[in-house]
């Protein structure tokens, strides 16, 4: 009988008034969040005749099909000169940047971390310090600059610049550093240097081992910078329409669809509208969605990177 009023108590006050408001405004919440990113994800499955009817129900849920969206991606791919397939070029490009600035921001950020964590040397705060100066500087500060500096060595319009640029990661050395700081005890270190191995070796078969949550999280929030990063690779690749990025090619759909510029439409064979953008973005998303969930599971770990146990 005792055991029975317990858990009665129990589970009176796990769903209490108080909690039952809260659960409901949460979920309230959460559904005016939903609500719109449904709606964007269904408009992509859409027709442009459906839309225009106004017949597709609440959220255009009742014109959804796979049909539409391959009617979509037909139109898509012929938007572009010469036959089109401009948009999957540009999804090439994006992708090839992405993974090759987050390897090289891997490659810089874990012994930059390491060596401002664990290694002794002057001017070890200053540039501590410059790391963080540079990790809040606004991107758009340095597009000129580096626009100037990227002309002078004749690299306007490739994807090289771009993916070395975009591997300089500054958050990335932070968050090593931070990884480094708390992960790895300062005993493990020094016993490894009285063992006689140096620091590289130290690098290479100690640090480097533990350090899979903080490779996890340089690697996906470098990838994620890279592939939304809108100004530098629009000061960079616009002299060169087949070097261009996504995020600067979804700009150009909108500026070349007859809702939102029809000055320039009327001149297009090809024209897009609501439709073609809706599913355009999506699939520029989806390399997102594949990156974060190939690495949710160190994500998740990573998370208590800089915590202290209590």
């Amino acid at each position: 009988m005792t055991t029975t009023r317990n858990f009665v108590v129990v589970g009176t006050e796990r769903w209490s008034p108080g909690r039952v408001g809260r659960v409901l405004t949460m979920s309230v919440i959460a559904l005016m969040f939903a609500l719109p990113i449904i709606g964007f994800v269904a408009m992509a499955f859409r027709s442009q005749a459906g839309i225009e009817a106004g017949t597709d129900g609440f959220l255009g849920l009742g014109g959804v099909s796979f049909g539409n969206a391959i009617d979509s991606l037909d139109e898509l791919m012929k938007f572009g000169p010469g036959g089109g397939g401009i948009f999957a070029q540009w999804m090439k490009n994006s992708i090839i940047v992405g993974v090759a600035s987050a390897a090289l921001a891997v490659a810089a950020a874990l012994p930059a971390g390491y060596a401002l964590a664990r290694l002794r040397f002057r001017a070890r705060k200053p540039w501590l310090i410059a790391t963080l100066l540079a990790m809040v500087m606004p991107n758009t500060v340095l597009v000129i600059p580096i626009f100037l500096e990227v002309n002078a060595v004749g690299a306007i319009g490739q994807l090289w610049p771009v993916a070395i640029l975009m591997g300089f990661f500054p958050f990335g050395v932070y968050l090593s550093y931070i990884h480094f700081m708390t992960t790895m005890p300062a005993e493990i270190v020094e016993a490894a240097r009285i063992d006689g191995l140096g620091e590289i070796s130290i690098f290479l078969r100690v640090a480097l081992p533990i350090s899979k949550q903080a490779t996890a999280l340089v690697a996906f929030f470098s990838f994620v910078a890279s592939w939304t990063n809108f100004f530098l690779p629009l000061a960079l690749l616009t002299s060169n329409q087949d070097n261009k990025l996504i995020s600067v090619g979804i700009q150009e759909l909108i500026g070349a669809s007859p809702l939102f510029n029809a000055t320039v439409a009327a001149g297009l064979d090809v024209k897009l509208y609501m439709p073609h953008l809706a599913l355009a973005t999506f699939i520029s998303m989806i390399p997102l969605l594949l990156m974060f969930l190939g690495a949710q599971r160190y994500l998740v770990r990573g998370q208590t990177i800089g915590a202290v146990k209590g």
